[in-house]
This record gives C-alpha cells, sequence and structure tokens, in this order.
C-alpha cells in the first residue's frame, strides 16, 4: 500500500441537519469520492459510523453551479432530497444553480437555512413511478383505513393520504407496507397528512429507504401539491412535522419552494477504507 494510502482516504466531512433530517456532507469537487451501497450503510449506522437519513456529496458540474447527489441511509442513491438540497444551498451559501438527477434547482441561502425552487410536480402516472396506469388524484387503493392516495414524483416517488389524525396513524408499521408495494416499482415515500387550516398541514413521512424521519423536504413538497390538487390548500402553507415546520409556496409557474432552516451540526474526519 502507498505510503499516503491512508491520508488519501481520509476526507473531511460537515454533518447537518434541517429540523432534525440529519446529513453526512462530502465535498468531492476538488477530489472525486467513490461510494458503494455497503459504505453507505457502513456510514450510516449510528453505533459504529457517523449516522445519518441521508448522505449528499457535493461534485463539479458542467451545467450548472454544483452537482448534488443523494444515497439514503439503507445505500441506495436517489434523485431528489429536498432538505438535503436546503442544506446544501446553505452550506454552499448565496445563489446556486444546482444539478440533481430529479431535475435543476435554483437555490438561495437564507438567515439559518435557504429556499430551494424544486419545480414543478409531476402527476403522470408514468413519472410516479406506477406499474400501470392509475387516477393519480385518488388512487384506487388502499391499505387498511389509508385509502386513496394521491400520487405524485416531485424528483422523487411520493404517496400523500389525507387523515384526520396524522400522530393516530400507525405509520411504522404501514409505511413499509405501502413502501414496497409491487404497485409503486421504484418503491415509494408515504406521506399522511392532517388539515389544519388552509395555509397549515401537520404531516408525518415514512420515508423510502431511510424510515420514519422528523422531516422530509420532498414531503412537505409533496402533501402541498396534493392538497392543492384536492383543493384543500392555499398557495402558501405551513407543513409542521415532528422536527419543527418548513413553507412551502407556489409560484404562478406551478413551481414548487421549500424553505426552512438548515444548520451545521459538527464538522470532523472520516477514514472512507475503514467503511467499505
Amino acid at each position: 500500500m502507498p505510503a499516503n494510502a491512508a491520508s488519501m482516504a481520509t476526507r473531511r466531512f460537515i454533518k447537518m441537519h434541517g429540523l432534525g433530517n440529519d446529513f453526512l456532507v462530502l465535498d468531492a469537487r476538488a477530489a472525486p469520492i467513490s461510494l458503494t451501497a455497503q459504505m453507505v450503510r457502513n456510514l450510516a449506522n449510528r453505533h459504529t459510523g457517523i449516522g445519518f437519513d441521508q448522505l449528499i456529496l457535493i461534485e463539479p458540474s458542467d451545467t450548472a453551479d454544483v452537482r448534488l447527489r443523494f444515497w439514503n441511509s439503507d445505500g441506495g442513491e436517489v434523485a431528489a432530497c429536498g432538505n438535503g438540497s436546503r442544506a446544501a444551498a446553505a452550506l454552499l451559501g448565496g445563489q446556486q444553480r444546482i444539478e440533481t438527477a430529479g431535475g435543476m434547482l435554483d437555490s438561495a441561502a437564507l438567515a439559518g437555512g435557504a429556499e430551494v425552487d424544486m419545480g414543478p410536480p409531476r402527476w403522470d402516472w408514468d413519472a410516479v413511478p406506477l406499474a400501470y396506469p392509475m387516477d393519480t388524484g385518488a388512487l384506487p387503493l388502499a391499505w387498511e383505513d389509508l385509502q386513496r392516495p394521491v400520487a405524485l414524483s416531485v424528483g422523487n416517488p411520493h404517496v400523500v393520504f389525507f387523515v384526520a389524525d396524522a400522530a393516530g396513524v400507525d405509520l411504522p408499521r404501514l409505511g413499509p407496507l405501502i413502501e414496497h408495494d409491487p404497485v409503486f416499482p421504484e418503491r415509494v415515500n408515504v406521506g399522511v397528512a392532517q388539515m389544519v387550516a388552509r395555509d397549515h398541514l401537520i404531516l408525518r413521512v415514512w420515508e423510502r429507504g431511510a424510515g420514519a424521519t422528523l422531516a422530509c423536504g420532498t414531503g412537505a413538497v409533496a402533501a402541498v401539491a396534493a392538497a392543492r390538487r384536492r383543493g384543500l390548500a392555499d398557495t402558501r402553507v405551513r407543513v409542521s412535522m415532528p422536527g419543527g415546520d418548513l413553507a412551502v409556496s407556489v409560484r404562478g409557474d406551478g413551481h414548487m419552494l421549500l424553505a426552512g432552516p438548515a444548520v451545521v451540526a459538527f464538522t470532523g474526519d472520516v477514514d472512507l477504507e475503514q467503511y467499505q
């Protein structure tokens, strides 16, 4: 092994969170970082690794200021992460054009956080995607008392159920059943939303590949988009989740804007070779 191999494998990391939804951020703009699913799972272990809901890799981009890639704690790479995009935007500062596998995003750093333009939602059944054509405004499906959800893509797949009491839903039990249902060929994020007023909803999310998290940015965007499609919400909505509140607003062109806090928890160095 070359004498400098250990030092080459040691990389600076930043641990961030947005309302308790936590991220490991690695900056690969100056030197590339190669990750495997097993490495991500090992790093995500909260007892023997660093621990996180999602890993964010910042890379150079030919078409934007930066490129962001996202992995869930189960080792699966995903196209979009709303809170993760906000965290990276807050870290980078200023205004950024961000390339992701889910599309181009524009962001602006705010005091203590950031706002990200998540683009317009996609409603076509094959954009979600679903296994076969259905009305995405009210899927003719039910999982016990959770019935007829709205399905959409906001860079990643979501179903949103509107319920009278979000806290009363057994999401740890029902979430995995819905996430892994064959009707969702790429699995799905599961949201249960309770409308408090036209400008306020309560949301819990079972995240695909991460489980129940304290907050979910794309889940908040999906819930507001779904509420708008059902005629339940105005153009600016406060979304209350277990970790706190996010603000989602809808522009005249249909783009969804996600704003809220994102902060650095701590920084350190990690020898990536130890987690292969």
